[in-house]
């Protein structure tokens, strides 16, 4: 009989006053980061925190993870939060629970290696905000890119948790890359480098039981520090496998809180505190508390995100990521961006490819941003591929990897794949050797200038120096120098009611129904809404002219039609005012659709994206291939060149503008 199950329990004890147990299994909750990264495409704001937010305090948790990851990128790009002011709010309601982030070591929350002047400046500024355990990982596990940041954790008097990005090449742990000793050697550089705990971070769901097992048993005897396990329950085996790791000894697992578990999250806290309840690993957490915090998120903050879910898979779990070894939150973006592509119907050549795109790229772990790396250049290789070449559109970010800007790959890159890449590449056709930060300038100066005016503290600088394009974007909107877009203001529970009436409404056949009334004149509150039934949807007017909603109007559209989603509007959060008398603010309008409407030869968006930046502007002379425009898809940079040789006679869009596949950015005469 194994040692846990050895106390009996004499009385039925939920709350958190029972006896301790001799060795209790701590736990990090990942609800409020990881949970809704992988559910709903971290579109969790903050005001739907709060409301849990003390009661998560008296838990007992050994760490709550309120940051980092996508969070940095979502809020400022999204859903117009501050993401520093977030640590800062949650902070006024977690008094006794420590805050942990995920940092990307330097490539701290983007999906670039940072100069080593704003990953210092990154990380000190995390810890004076609230950040008390900086769970940092490499996505090539070259802990080359730790010597930057951990000083700095350091140094801040915060904890270093090193992770270690689990992997397969194999069906199950094992072959001659990622065995156990891969993740032993692994595991005691990290305790050399002065991590204060050691985690097993399994972004995909693919630890087996009794792989799990057998690798925390060999962390346990190989390093002296706590070893903590992450896995994603994707493909069903996450809760099986903390269960064996906790029979070898781990030391903490993470979790989720049911209404944030399962599917590509996490499994849920609450059937582990059941499960271990009176033996020598019991968590002491009181169950009814768990109940009751879990009853308010299901009431009165879910319903605001169901329309992010994926309602139309039955299974909670994918089997076929122990296949093609793709993460949930890659997965959908694959697919999404794959759909805008109109070429969905492509999905199982991209799951066959993937695997090739690895290999030939060094058999790196697919964990961000190595995991979009690889998944979008799969995604071309698919899409822009032909029978007499491969790799025709590489993305700026392969060729970064290629040339070591990330770091070491696993293995070695395939020669003849690397030339191609690097071929004509601007830092230069050799790949480097050192550590990939020292070949970048500082950026920090730069970025305090490029920000002047407009910045009003250190924090908002590293918020342009991550994120350029979109972080000025931000700025702007935080500051009232421009308005922010609808898509980016909340959806209230009254929204979601008036949504879920007139979709019962159309369902009912009453929204065709014409009103005899002639129709007022469309106002400044007009709203717009998509409603969908079956194969049908309706775009429809609502509009309160200081009372109840009012449909305004009603159009049947075709069910092939493209309608971009407008979502509610709700009203703004109130923006901190801004350091000097502002200007007038400017609304941002969508980008148009453009076509050519301008004779010469059109560059045409391949694909969705964002524009990153024009390389060329209006009377310009541009050689045939020459690269024009920076067009930024799944976060990937490609940089697409010239059909032809002439002069840029138009451009259509601007930096920052969101364009569609087809879409004529330039044209050249």
């Amino acid at each position: 009989m194994s040692d846990h199950n050895k106390v009996k329990i004499t009385k039925m004890d939920y709350s958190k006053d029972r006896a301790k147990a001799k060795n209790p299994l701590k736990i990090m909750d990942l609800s409020l980061r990881d949970g809704h990264q992988s559910l709903f495409a971290t579109k969790g704001r903050t005001e739907d925190m709060i409301p849990v937010a003390e009661m998560m305090d008296e838990v007992g948790f050994w760490a709550v993870e309120t940051w980092g990851g996508a969070t940095f990128d979502t809020m400022h790009r999204f859903l117009n939060e501050d993401p520093w002011e977030r640590i800062r709010t949650l902070k006024k309601y977690f008094k006794k629970t420590p805050f942990t982030m995920l940092l990307r070591a330097q490539n701290l929350v983007g999906y670039r290696n940072y100069a080593d002047d704003v990953a210092r400046a990154f990380v000190d500024r995390a810890a004076a905000n609230g950040i008390d355990v900086f769970r940092t990982f490499d996505a090539l596990n070259d802990f080359r890119n730790f010597e930057t940041v951990v000083p700095v954790i350091k140094e801040c008097g915060k904890h270093f948790q090193g992770c270690i990005c689990y992997s397969m090449t194999e069906p199950r742990m094992g072959g001659d890359v990622y065995n156990l000793d891969y993740y032993i050697n692994k595991a005691k550089e990290l305790e050399k480098i002065g991590a204060d705990s050691v985690c097993i971070k399994d972004m995909a769901g693919l630890i087996a039981p009794y792989d799990a097992y057998a690798i925390v048993k060999a962390l346990k005897a190989a390093v002296s520090v706590p070893v903590h396990l992450h896995s994603h329950f994707t493909s069903g085996m996450a809760d099986m496998a903390l269960l064996k790791a906790i029979e070898a000894g781990v030391d903490i697992i993470d979790t989720c809180l049911s209404p944030y578990a399962y599917r590509t999250s996490h499994p849920a806290v609450e059937p582990f505190v059941m499960a271990l309840l009176g033996t020598n690993r019991d968590t002491g957490f009181d169950i009814k508390l768990l109940g009751a915090i879990s009853e308010i998120l299901e009431r009165d903050v879910l319903p605001k995100y169901k329309h992010l879910l994926n309602d139309k898979k039955m299974s909670i779990i994918d089997i076929n990521v122990l296949l093609h070894q793709t993460s949930g939150g890659m997965l959908s973006n694959l697919v999404n961006q794959l759909r805008e592509m109109d070429a969905l119907d492509r999905i199982n050549e991209v799951y066959a490819e993937l695997p090739k795109v690895r290999k030939d790229l060094g058999q790196v772990p697919l964990v961000t941003p190595a995991s979009q790396i690889i998944g979008v250049q799969t995604v071309n290789n698919v899409v822009f591929d032909d029978e007499n070449e491969q790799y025709r559109m590489i993305t700026d970010q392969v060729k970064d990897l290629c040339y070591g800007l990330y770091g070491k790959t696993t293995v070695p890159i395939k020669p003849e794949v690397m030339e191609k890449v690097l071929k004509g590449y601007s830092r230069g056709e050799k790949p480097i050797t050192c550590r990939p930060a020292e070949v970048l300038e500082p950026e920090l100066e730069k970025a305090k200038e490029d920000v002047k005016g407009l910045a009003v503290d250190m924090d908002d600088v590293l918020i342009y120096a991550l994120y350029p394009v979109t972080g000025k974007r931000f700025l702007k909107w935080k500051y009232g120098k421009e308005e922010p877009p609808l898509e980016v203001k909340p959806k209230t529970l009254e929204d979601v009611k008036t949504e879920q009436d007139l979709i019962e409404k159309a369902l009912a056949g009453e929204l065709v129904k014409k009103s005899e009334k002639k129709a007022p004149p469309k106002g400044e509150n007009l709203r717009t809404f998509n409603v969908f039934v079956d194969d049908e949807y309706f775009e429809i007017g609502v509009e309160e002219p200081g009372g109840s909603p009012v449909v305004s109007y009603v159009q049947q559209m075709p069910a092939s039609a493209s309608v971009p989603v407008i979502p509610s509007a709700a009203p703004a959060p109130p923006r901190p005012a801004a350091a000097s008398v502002s200007p007038p603010i400017k609304k941002s309008a969508p980008a148009v659709r453009k076509k050519s409407d301008t004779d010469g030869t059109p560059l045409t968006a391949p694909m969705p994206g964002m524009i990153i930046s024009y390389e060329k502007k209006i009377g310009d002379s541009v050689k045939k291939g020459e690269p024009v425009v920076i067009l930024e898809a799944m976060k990937m940079e490609n940089a697409l060149p010239s059909p032809a040789a002439g002069t840029i006679k138009a451009i259509n869009f601007s930096a920052g503008d969101s364009v569609a596949k087809g879409d004529v950015l330039c044209v050249i005469e």
